[in-house]
């Protein structure tokens, strides 16, 4: 029998390359708490693309309540930051205590979280927020660094051979924005 692990997932391109990789060893529930992802349509629209992507895959999945209002308390102040700086860590925080307590509660001694297989992401801040989170809920983080060895590569390649619609921007308001000015900055 596996043991069970509780993964955090943002989206479901960024997940079926290490959601294939973990269930070798692990018994995978997949949890969906993304308070950070602006707006509420995107936010929808990520969630039902794991939904549907979980039933195809078999996977049990736990959702929690759409919460924008926490994110925004636990990033208050941070809003300047740039990407891969201090707001995100706190966004990682926010969601990976959560995660877990939610493995706490269940009686699943281990955790992790697919953040790392982007690019955009410093794998070494979240494995360092996980393992704190962790050990503040006496739960084990996973450490992983899912974007090497060609992670990401692979869960892109996945993700178009199973269509998965892919986002252009993290999901956060301020990273929305970033891309918008980006966009309004090019040539016609």
């Amino acid at each position: 029998m596996k043991q069970r692990l509780l993964l955090h997932v943002c989206c479901a391109p960024c997940s079926p390359h290490v959601v294939a990789k973990l269930r070798e060893e692990y018994d995978v529930t997949l949890y969906f708490n993304n308070p950070n992802i602006h707006p509420k349509t995107e936010y929808e629209n990520r969630l039902n693309e794991v939904i549907g992507w979980a039933g195809m895959e078999g996977l049990s999945i736990i959702v929690e309540d759409y919460a924008p209002e926490k994110w925004f308390n636990a990033t208050a102040g941070l809003e300047n930051e740039p990407e891969r700086g201090k707001r995100c860590e706190a966004c990682f925080d926010l969601r990976l205590i959560t995660a877990a307590e939610k493995a706490k509660e269940l009686g699943i001694g281990i955790y992790g979280t697919v953040l790392s297989v982007s690019p955009r992401k410093d794998a070494a801040i979240i494995n360092q927020v996980g393992e704190r989170a962790g050990n503040t809920a006496g739960v084990r983080f996973l450490t992983a660094d899912w974007k090497k060895k060609d992670g990401s590569k692979a869960t892109v390649k996945m993700g178009r051979e199973l269509g998965f619609y892919r986002q252009d921007y993290c999901g956060c308001v301020y990273s929305l924005k970033e891309k918008e000015g980006k966009a309004e900055r090019l040539p016609p």
